[in-house]
């Protein structure tokens, strides 16, 4: 149970930063930052070869590939809503 706890807060962390990077911040909400960092880890776990927080292991390393692949795929979403990455 506390490593769920510890999953989503994290990835909201991670989603909030990201849609501060890309400039969405005031677009999305907690819910929506929570799904952008846990699906974001799992693009940048895919892209990079693992290593991200879903792994259940939290170090600078996987929170970076995570935070990537948040940006990664805030910038794919505003690619296709927008036709520019922003």
């Amino acid at each position: 149970m506390v490593g769920l706890i510890v999953w989503l807060v994290i990835g909201g962390v991670v989603g909030w930063l990201a849609s501060i990077v890309m400039r969405t911040d005031g677009q999305q909400g907690i819910f929506l930052n929570i799904i952008v960092g846990i699906v974001g880890a799992f693009v940048g776990g895919w892209l990079f070869g693992g290593g991200d927080i879903n792994s259940g292991v939290i170090t600078p390393t996987t929170f970076l590939v995570s935070l990537v692949g948040a940006i990664i795929l805030l910038a794919l979403v505003n690619l296709v809503r927008r036709g520019s990455l922003r």
